[in-house]
């Protein structure tokens, strides 16, 4: 599967990408301690696989810090697993990538998507720690700012965060000749979500190391990429990185205009043009963001009356500060690149666990 030149490009162009310490998943630190470990133990392979998997725990909503390893049930493609290294991570190092939709359907929401964001990255970044790069999809997937800790490009970043130059001859209102571009100055329309996280995953995220997490800014709905839904999720996955995803939509934005949009990976033949959607018609872009956000171990969440923006990044941030760092020995070894379903529990049933739903063995 290869992405367009350009979107690529972009992103090899953004220059090298800075390196901070921690443990990935499958955590170089963890694995050279349990292949030390493997030498006097002859229950270990040398060739041993060390997974470490980051996990939030809550009792009906409210974050729980203060359980144990023996507080766990872990399992890998079904087989009871032991838990050898257990912490929890207050303070380790984090990468975040913030990827906003710039597309139309944004337009009445993006100002205060901004405004939030800017307060989120002052309050959760913390100087000569933390990394975080900044991405826009619409039409296109553009690598803003690449991984760095200057507050001040990143805000200059969000600055430059706004719809396409072009937004406004890709649109027809609707009633207007039947809907559809019919000159070559009238671009298609496009929201390439999936794309978006496919880069971030496999160009930036594969590259660091600890924890890492994409937070997305949209309404879920994908028009135009070249890069499946799964081929998305499998990308985080084997990079290791949680997707949080927080579904800001303009309800109104699917019903006021028609669109030529170019579907890739839900079953549609890329390059053939849909009717215009409808606020019935359009994908469920909520049960998109959660299926995303559930296999890769982040959260989902929604703007409403109830929840702003702002409280929902509150809510991010406390629970990447609040995690556990769960790290066992696979008993499948490296030999098979298939990816490895995860089942880690709370004893207390009580207790409900948000961690990935599984991996990929390290260097497959």
């Amino acid at each position: 599967m290869t992405l367009s030149d350009k979107c690529r490009g972009r992103l090899l162009w953004a220059s090298a990408v800075a390196v901070i310490a921690g443990f990935a998943v499958p955590s170089a630190s963890l694995r050279a301690q349990a292949q030390a470990q493997a030498q006097q133990d002859t229950t270990f392979s040398t060739d041993v696989n060390v997974v470490n998997v980051f996990a939030t725990v809550r009792n009906k909503g409210k974050l729980v810090n203060s359980l144990a390893a023996d507080d766990f049930v872990l399992e890998e493609d079904g087989r009871p697993q032991t838990i050898k290294y257990f912490s929890q991570e207050t303070d380790l190092p984090l990468t975040l990538g913030l990827l906003v939709d710039t597309s139309m359907s944004q337009r009445n929401v993006l100002g205060q998507e901004k405004d939030a964001s800017y307060r989120f990255l002052d309050e959760v970044l913390r100087p000569e720690k933390d990394l975080t790069f900044i991405m826009h999809f619409d039409h296109d997937s553009e690598l803003l700012q690449d991984v760095t800790q200057s507050r001040p490009l990143l805000r200059k970043a969000l600055d430059a965060v706004q719809l396409p130059d072009d937004s406004r001859p890709q649109m027809r209102q609707a009633g207007q000749g039947g809907g559809y571009p019919t000159n070559g100055n009238v671009r298609r329309a496009g929201t390439t979500l999936y794309d978006a996280i496919f880069l971030g995953s496999d160009e930036i995220m594969s590259r660091q190391h600890g924890r890492k997490a994409l937070i997305l800014l949209t309404d879920g709905v994908d028009e135009g990429s070249k890069t499946s839904m799964y081929e998305a999720i499998r990308a985080a996955q084997k990079s290791d990185t949680l997707v949080y995803s927080i579904l800001f939509s303009d309800r109104d934005a699917y019903g006021q205009q028609q669109i030529v949009p170019m579907l890739g990976g839900m079953g549609r033949r890329r390059g053939m043009p849909m009717p215009p959607m409808s606020n019935a018609q359009h994908p469920d872009g909520k049960k998109v963001l959660q299926q995303i956000s559930r296999e890769t171990g982040g959260g989902f969440f929604e703007v409403s009356k109830k929840e702003s923006i702002d409280d929902i990044y509150r809510e991010i941030q406390e629970e990447l500060r609040n995690q556990y760092s769960i790290g066992y020995v696979s008993d499948q070894g490296t030999n098979s690149a298939t990816f490895r379903r995860i089942s880690l529990t709370a004893k207390d049933k009580a207790l409900t666990v948000q961690a990935p739903e599984g991996y990929y063995p390290v260097g497959k």
